[in-house]
């Protein structure tokens, strides 16, 4: 055994003490230093042990015959040598460099396989193909693209930037906020996770003093578990919530309780917004008559709670779930339109934030975070990208024009796709369309350690380690821990980390000097470790060595000297002397960028659109289903071992009691649910915590269909829209999707 107390290392979802026996790993316990862990850890010994493990170099026998029927999954893969298997995948690449160019590749890849520096594989395939030419990127993310596009308009910075930087801490909203209004929810289940793992959990803790304290929050969601049980419940039809915004704003201006001060200093456009509202321009007032038919929310409870929000400290945040739906910039312009209505952008607890909850680093740590030990991508020479979630629209339609925030694309001719690190047929929606897209390109390279459904349906499978077969070290920019990762068991079957299979193809297209740069992967994070000390002396930060962090296996380092008070303070103060990044200098109630780009469906301000599809236009399918994040893994990571528990597949669904006994379903009924896109079995969960009208179906299911191409495990995205957001992000709408169900 790994000495009586085994070895720390971290993950995405925190950080853990791993015991190995025989050159297994045996178990998994949590880090000492964390108050509040992560369950997922447990299952790691059965999923880094699990029989779905690709053990060697697999090519598709079809591929190798000239067949590109790969999206079924079902073909056979031949296993090969390393050396044989490698000069395949070269040749194949250099023939689609020679004959159509680096344009026609797309590098895939989300970031999430590992929370080391080194070892993280989007880095590692990027700077490959920036070696070789270069290649198609990606640009935004499923969790929050409508979100990324929409906050540089309204604020003047980035998303992350926002998110991490400008708006309140938890610290402070404990302290002295009185109303949170959380549309979508605060869901601690979604806080286990980081970018690059976490040493200590804290948003739960945050949230349990807010709910000790005087302050109250409201959970406007369908579902009351969207939030702790402390929470006031506005239940809300999905799709809805930028009329429920709407008709607060409405109620705040027919009383008279708009800080016309602030919006004269801090804004601009209100005015062109408040004819909106009052329906000057189209006729309709957006009133809470208006917005109570369509949200389902009493009249009189927006009332009282515009009420609230005027004459208490208040607080409106907005998951990143609310803009994952048709039009889903919308309800992040409304509540950033709205908090500057009330004019409490500023002060502490008050004013609007997006996301919390949505990591553990939202809110929690400094405002000024750690920089350093990022792997270097290089430049890419292409210089297309398309957004991430319009992949099975580049694949379908290439040469096809599209609008993406104003400007006018091109999807590019994709021959090759490489992706590591991911799992597209979890994230992605219309799994059906997305099976005929991955037919187009004339090969798809995966490495991977498990037989996901995107390796089935591959051509050439590379056998990739999981962070426990590799040494590495970790850090986020939020968290105050630094973890030295071991190698806690050698690689399993002949598995190769990302850098030495890149290496490989490097050495063959006669890159590997400029991939590698003469230095093996410890020198590399020896180098990266300098970097990371360096920018951390830099900002008066005090690091261990690497060799003293190997031996102690962690340490906790005290964050960078802190700002005396944050941008929106300052800017909220003397805007003229702390003006935004936005074209005027202050926040974009109306948008003269957006209202330049002429989409027809958005006037420059924050408006109410009818979804094509959702509860107000229901026919065939009557139910609004939402596929939220699992509370057992990281997307569909570990998916493997979970799906092995006796009754763990196919996954639950949980519909309201009125739904199920109209339908004859009782609690653990099996149920196929189904539209036109498609079908999954699933097993039914009766609850009164979802409102009626809506299903709740987590994803992270691996897509299994059978004969009739039906999905066995329970994956919501065979039944979601694959439409982007609007012309302006082009973002996921899986919210955006009637289904309904019956029992098998």
């Amino acid at each position: 055994m790994s000495g009586d107390r085994g070895q720390v290392t971290s993950a995405h979802w925190g950080a853990s003490r791993v015991f190995t026996e025989g050159g297994r790993i045996v178990r998994a316990e949590p880090f000492e230093e964390d108050p509040d862990p992560s369950p997922i850890a447990h299952i790691l010994p059965k999923a880094v042990h699990h029989a779905d493990r690709v053990a060697r170099p697999s090519v598709r026998k079809g591929w190798l015959k000239g067949d590109r029927a790969r999206g079924s999954g079902h073909d056979d893969f031949v296993e090969m040598p390393w050396d044989e298997a490698l000069d395949i995948a070269a040749e194949e690449i250099g023939r689609i460099r020679r004959v159509h160019g680096n344009e026609a590749i797309y590098g895939g890849s989300y970031g999430w396989s590992s929370a080391g520096r080194f070892h993280h594989a989007q880095s590692q395939l990027h700077r490959f193909l920036n070696c070789i030419g270069g290649y198609v990127a990606r640009q935004g993310s499923y969790s929050l693209s409508a979100a990324e596009v929409m906050i540089p308009h309204i604020f003047g910075v980035s998303e992350s930037e926002f998110h991490y930087s400008y708006q309140e801490r938890w610290s402070e909203i404990v302290e002295h906020t009185e109303t949170l209004v959380a549309f979508g929810g605060i869901n601690t289940k979604n806080a286990q996770v980081n970018p690059g793992g976490t040493g200590a959990h804290r948003t739960g803790a945050y949230l349990r003093a807010f709910g000790a304290g005087r302050g109250v929050m409201f959970n406007v969601s369908p579902q009351r578990g969207d939030s702790p049980e402390f929470a006031r419940w506005i239940p809300v039809i999905p799709g809805t919530d930028t009329a429920l915004i709407l008709a607060l704003a409405h109620e705040l201006e027919r009383t008279g309780r708009v800080d016309r001060d602030f919006l004269s200093r801090c804004a601009v456009g209100y005015d062109r917004f408040r004819a909106y509202l009052a329906g000057e321009t189209d006729g309709v007032a957006k009133n809470v008559a208006w917005a109570s038919a369509i949200s389902g929310v009493p009249a009189e409870e927006i009332v009282a709670l515009a009420d609230r929000m005027a004459t208490t400290r208040t607080m409106v945040a907005v998951s990143w779930s609310v803009q994952r739906a048709e039009n889903g910039e919308q309800p992040y312009w409304a509540a950033a339109t709205l908090a500057a209505m009330l004019g409490q952008i500023g002060l502490p607890g008050g004013g609007f934030g997006e996301g919390y909850g949505t990591t553990d680093g939202g809110g929690t740590g400094p405002t000024r975070r750690w920089g350093g030990g990022a792997l270097p991508q290089g430049t890419n020479p292409v210089g297309i990208a398309i957004p991430v979630a319009r992949i099975a629209d580049m694949l379908l339609n290439p040469g096809m024009p599209y609008q993406y925030n104003g400007q006018n694309r091109t999807y590019p001719d994709i021959r090759l796709i490489m992706w590591a690190g991911g799992n597209p047929y979890h994230h992605h929606q219309d799994l059906r369309r997305l099976e005929r897209a991955w037919e187009k390109p004339d090969c798809v390279i995966v490495n991977e350690p498990w037989w996901t459904a995107t390796a089935r349906r591959a051509d050439i499978v590379f056998p990739a380690t999981t962070p426990y077969e590799r040494e590495d070290f970790g850090r986020e920019s939020t968290d105050p821990y630094i973890f030295h990762m071991p190698r806690l068991i050698e690689p399993l079957g002949e598995a190769r980390d990302d850098f030495e299979i890149f290496r490989g193809l490097a050495a063959r297209l006669g890159a590997e000097e400029a991939f590698t740069e003469g230095l093996s992967a410890t020198e590399w994070i020896a180098r990266l470790y300098g970097d990371f000390r360096a920018h951390s002396a830099g900002q008066g930060v005090a690091t261990p060595a690497l060799d003293d962090l190997k031996a102690r296996n962690w340490a906790k380092i005290d964050p960078p000297p802190q700002p005396a008070e944050g941008p929106l303070a300052a800017f909220r103060r003397d805007p003229e002397a702390h003006p935004l990044q936005t074209p005027s200098g202050r926040i974009e109630v109306f948008s003269d960028t957006i209202a330049a780009m002429g989409y027809g469906h958005c006037p420059g301000h924050a408006v109410w659109i009818e979804p094509t599809e959702w509860l107000g236009t229901r026919d065939r399918y009557r139910l609004h289903m939402l596929s939220p994040q699992p509370a057992d893994k990281l997307h569909s990571q570990l998916e493997a071992a979970l799906a092995d528990e006796p009754d763990a597949r196919p996954m639950r669904v949980v519909l309201n009691p009125e739904e199920a006994r109209s339908r004859g379903i009782a609690d653990g009924t099996l149920v196929e649910v189904f539209n036109d896109r498609g079908t999954c079995l699933a097993r039914a969960r009766i609850s009164d915590d979802v409102m009626p009208g809506v299903l709740i179906l987590p994803t992270g299911a691996w897509y299994r269909p059978d004969g009739q191409g039906r999905d066995t495990q329970g994956n919501p995205n065979v039944l979601t829209r694959d439409i982007g957001t609007s012309p302006i992000a082009q973002g996921p709408t899986a919210h955006t999707t009637l289904v309904d169900l019956r029992p098998v």
